[in-house]
């Protein structure tokens, strides 16, 4: 199900040109094609969700599964989609070649994607879930600060107003203590978060030189079971078939994330969309109640309010530097 209209968002690739420092789409003077940016930038958005859906349901399942090494978790959470990429290549036009100029960019986001899966995983394992998830949450402000770097894309001081605000809103919702935790597992966990970041500005960086998305996630999943694959056969945990069946599970939900994500950078950048990945957070909340009997406190709503509100304002704040370059160039 993963091989028609998720690797056709594609199209948004073709739009890359629409997305430079700046806003300076608006200088092109055309209506149609401000309207064909906002809408890339929309398709941006709804990838960007259904990747902290996906996701979600993936940590869930992982949580289910009970207690198994970090890089057993891992290999399975790639091998879903190291299938599912491999079978949609096969079935393109292009198969398996390699965009120019981009086997390092690609090699380098494998490297960094999978380090940051480690690292988060090391963390769940070794402090509070919650503690975790909270470090492992400052990926947008990094893939905003990489992109800085990669796609030279300009910070308005709005955008980092608000992803602060929203790191505020994670922390009443997420509420963590860190009067226990283990300070080696932390730093791990805010690697991992910086990790993650560098990764989608690759990731962008990818979609300019016109790289496809599943040739951007087979080299990912290929290097990630490569890495983890000795370390299965040495340290192999057995597994009940209800195991199996939720680590596979949470492979094929990882594989939903993993595409959309990497569908969302390529339409639009990170300092519009990154921010709507914090989602994630309303969805694991809405599965805890439903799977463990977890029901959020007061300052967790008020986390989910401050989350969403900026996230509206973010589309506001967006669409007024757009009329005004609309304005400035007229």
């Amino acid at each position: 199900m993963f091989t028609g209209r998720i690797f056709r968002a594609g199209d948004c690739k073709r739009k890359e040109v629409l997305f430079v420092p700046d806003h300076s789409l608006t200088h092109i003077g055309s209506s149609g094609t401000v309207k064909n940016g906002r809408s890339s930038k929309i398709r941006g958005i709804f990838f960007i969700i259904l990747a902290a859906f996906g996701f979600s349901i993936m940590n869930t399942l992982v949580k289910l599964s009970g207690n198994l090494p970090s890089y057993e978790k891992s290999f399975f959470r790639n091998s879903v989609a190291l299938v599912i990429a491999t079978v949609t290549l096969v079935r393109s036009r292009q198969k398996f070649q390699v965009s120019e100029g981009c086997a390092g960019y690609l090699l380098l986001r494998a490297a960094l994607g999978t380090a940051s899966i480690l690292c988060n995983y090391y963390a769940v394992d070794h402090m509070l879930l919650a503690d975790a998830s909270l470090l492992n949450k400052t990926s947008p402000f990094f893939a905003i600060i990489f992109s800085v770097f990669l796609m030279k894309e300009a910070i308005r001081p709005g955008h980092i107003a608000i992803l602060a605000a929203v790191t505020f809103g994670c922390i009443l919702v997420l509420h963590p203590s860190f009067e226990n935790t283990n300070l080696f597992a932390g730093l791990i966990a805010l690697a991992g978060g910086a990790l993650a970041g560098a990764a989608y500005s690759v990731v962008r960086k990818l979609s300019s030189l016109k790289e496809r998305n599943a040739v951007i996630v087979l080299v990912f999943s290929a290097f990630s079971c490569m890495v983890t694959l000795p370390m299965l056969v040495i340290g192999y945990k057995p597994m009940s078939l209800r195991q199996l069946i939720l680590l596979l599970g949470a492979g094929c939900f990882g594989a939903v994330g993993q595409l959309s994500i990497t569908t969302a950078y390529s339409c639009a950048p990170a300092k519009e969309i990154s921010v709507f990945s914090y989602t994630q957070i309303i969805f694991s909340a809405l599965w805890g109640f439903l799977f463990f009997d977890q029901l959020p406190d007061l300052w967790s709503w008020i986390g989910y309010a401050i989350i969403i509100g900026m996230a509206v304002l973010m589309m506001i704040y967006n669409r007024h530097l757009d009329a005004e370059n609309v304005a400035a160039s007229s």
